[in-house]
């Protein structure tokens, strides 16, 4: 399942548009594309990606909202998802959900993981136990070839 990315476009809450890929060029991307109205979101994928952060500080943990029709996030509406008031690791906007098109998204949570080079490593669906173990196969695999 490996390709190059060239482009990952989403905004910053400012309205400026970054590309993914070049902004976190040679580092290995954990993205979580998910929207604050889907409670396996919330209240699932988004403290599982907290706790990759804290397992894996090699990996850089990106978090993307993808806008649906009357489900677009805010700086205070993705804010207001965290209990501690602060973001833990940065968030950006998909607007018009081209992101989570872009990579063919199962529904959210879909994560990704992207290799230094751009390389699409693996794309998982889901926040339960079979998504959440596939992911930690994932990454125990990929760090461990470092």
């Amino acid at each position: 399942m490996s390709n190059t990315i060239q482009s990952i476009s989403v905004k910053d809450f400012d309205g400026n548009i970054i590309n993914l890929v070049q902004k976190y060029k040679n580092k290995l991307l954990l993205i979580i594309i998910y929207n604050n109205d889907c409670l396996g979101c919330t209240g699932r994928a988004i403290p599982l990606a907290y706790e990759f952060q804290q397992q894996y500080p090699t990996i850089q943990v990106i978090g993307i909202h993808a806008d649906f029709f009357n489900k677009e996030g805010t700086k205070t509406t993705i804010k207001n998802i965290f209990t501690s008031g602060t973001i833990p690791f940065p968030i950006y906007i998909d607007e018009h959900h081209k992101v989570y098109d872009q990579f063919n998204s199962e529904g959210t949570p879909q994560w990704l993981l992207i290799s230094e080079k751009g390389e699409l490593l693996r794309s998982i669906f889901g926040s339960q136990d079979n998504a959440k173990n596939r992911l930690y196969y994932a990454l125990e695999s990929f760090v461990e070839k470092q």
